[in-house]
């Protein structure tokens, strides 16, 4: 029986010494091909891998295509209770997430999730493909060959990755298979299975693709975005001495934090927000005005009573809106939570007609998200969505080393004081003699609370209660800001007022997928109907 994979593939790669954005992102259907036309063609390896970068967890977690609705990689942070969606009396998911009665709605949240995991498998097909076809293509350079199997395996170990962490065990499989219509039935396999296949597959391409940043890569996935992601699986284990050595490349790659030119307009967060490339940045989803916009991202920056305030948008929600008490994990001269750095309360122009108009809200906008031309003027999004920043390099090294050993060593206090002297004005130096004073545990635990100041918009959160088992209690009264104590996560309230139960840590397969692979058992605590 023959098996149809069908691949989408970009018309053209990037030129590398232009690194064209526009070449990159332009995409078409390439061709439909059977097993029995094995080995591919080089074109149609390149085309393959080329659409990795646009199919499965990439676009499912940054994907803007609702106006009501975020990227399902909003939904994890809503189980904290700090972040909401205003529009939850109709996005029920959401409601749900967030009083952490997901288990009474199987129904209902399992179709929220069916994209993702519909979409990581679509990713894991063509990635096996690729890495088994390789090999029996003729006429092709063996460095360019591996290059495209690494980045293949990136995307393998990314796409599983993703799926591990919001359903726990699931099927692997590391060959080529069916298209999903023919519902090959994928025995469900361990986290621990599931893990080995993810850091093999990044430690090879670790090994194999170019040490050049991605930006000055074409965009393309190179050593330190592999590093990187192996990084954070290896937190995510707690495998926090393999942790520290897979982010050295990263640390020594040329990556680098963003200066603040001032507090305001020109603060690093701001630079952020606004321009393209910077070396801050480690890995990105691209947009480009002409071809890809960012959807509605830029709408997310305000919320309802923004409705009508500008030409270009016709509906503006706050998809992942923080409550006003998540602020409190900032100590007030933290530049991170003034007015316009990632967050803002009040926002003016004068739009085409020469009306000046004025946005004001009680509860924070997400400024991180602003796109002022896109709002403004053209509606369209051009702004890439970061995976991952140097900050976050800093600050899993930081964590990882003092995890792994047995004080908080001069390095490590080195690297988190790097974070926080950006954000509080501080000398690096004085930061890391003040820091390296803490105990052990005081140090992990502010390591943290860095990443919840850090990485408030960046859907970070979820993660790091999963894999610390740790709630973080933010205080109510702003009188106490700057301090956040840390719970046992079962049994803890979350920000609404839940209380968290075993089966919160995971999310319900997609009822779907139950029917099509009776080899699959549903998540402890959801419905299997």
């Amino acid at each position: 029986m023959k098996r149809k994979i069908y691949i989408v593939a970009a018309a053209c790669l990037c030129i590398m010494s232009l690194a064209s954005c526009e070449d990159w992102l332009e995409e078409e259907v390439r061709s439909s091909k059977t097993e029995d036309t094995f080995p591919l063609s080089q074109a149609d390896l390149e085309g393959q891998v080329t659409s990795l970068y646009r199919t499965g967890a990439p676009s499912e977690l940054t994907g803007a295509g609702s106006a009501y609705i975020g990227p399902v990689s909003t939904l994890p942070g809503m189980l904290t209770g700090y972040f909401s969606n205003e529009y939850e009396g109709q996005e029920r998911t959401c409601a749900y997430t967030r009083n952490l009665t997901r288990q009474e709605n199987t129904n209902t949240v399992s179709e929220s999730l069916s994209s993702l995991y519909e979409n990581c498998y679509k990713a894991i097909r063509i990635s096996n493909t690729v890495i088994q076809a390789a090999p029996g293509i003729s006429g092709i350079q063996e460095e360019t060959k591996e290059n495209l199997v690494a980045q293949a395996k990136f995307f393998r170990a990314f796409n599983y990755f993703t799926l591990v962490k919001y359903f726990g065990g699931v099927p692997l499989k590391t060959e080529p298979y069916g298209d999903a219509s023919e519902n090959l039935q994928l025995k469900q396999s361990t986290e621990a299975e599931v893990y080995a296949v993810i850091e093999k597959d990044l430690k090879d391409a670790v090994a194999v693709l170019p040490a050049t940043k991605f930006y000055d890569n074409g965009l393309k996935i190179g050593k330190y975005v592999a590093s990187m992601l192996l990084t954070s699986v290896y937190m995510q284990e707690g495998k926090y001495a393999e942790a520290a050595e897979a982010v050295r490349p990263v640390l020594t790659s040329g990556h680098k934090l963003t200066e603040n030119g001032d507090n305001g307009l020109n603060s690093a967060y701001n630079q952020l927000r606004t321009t393209e490339g910077l070396d801050e940045v480690i890995y990105a989803y691209e947009y480009n005005a002409s071809i890809s916009t960012s959807g509605w991202w830029p709408s997310y920056a305000f919320n309802a009573s923004a409705d009508g305030m500008f030409d270009t948008y016709s509906i503006f929600r706050s998809v992942y809106g923080p409550q006003t008490r998540y602020l409190n994990i900032y100590d007030a001269n933290d530049l991170r939570v003034q007015p316009n750095q990632f967050f803002h309360w009040k926002y003016e122009y004068v739009n085409k007609k020469g009306e000046h108009k004025t946005w004001q809200s009680s509860t924070p906008g997400c400024w991180y998200w602003l796109d002022k031309t896109a709002v403004e003027s053209t509606g369209q999004g051009t702004k890439d969505v970061n995976f991952f920043r140097y900050s976050e390099a800093l600050l899993d090294a930081a964590e990882a080393i003092v995890q792994s050993g047995n004080t908080v060593t001069a390095e490590a206090a080195g690297y988190l004081a790097r974070v926080q002297a950006r954000a509080l004005g501080k000398t690096v130096a004085e930061l890391t003699i003040s820091l390296q004073s803490l105990s052990k545990d005081e140090f992990i635990k502010t390591c943290w609370t860095e990443r919840l100041r850090e990485f408030p918009l960046e859907f970070k959160i979820w993660d790091d209660c999963l894999r610390t088992k740790k709630f973080p209690v933010i205080p109510e009264d702003a009188a106490n800001r700057g301090f956040v104590e840390y719970v046992d996560l079962i049994g803890a309230q979350n920000g609404s007022g839940a209380t968290f139960k075993e089966s919160d840590l995971l999310w319900p397969f997609p009822l779907t997928e139950l029917q099509r692979n009776k080899d699959l058992v549903q998540n402890s605590g959801y419905s299997e109907h």
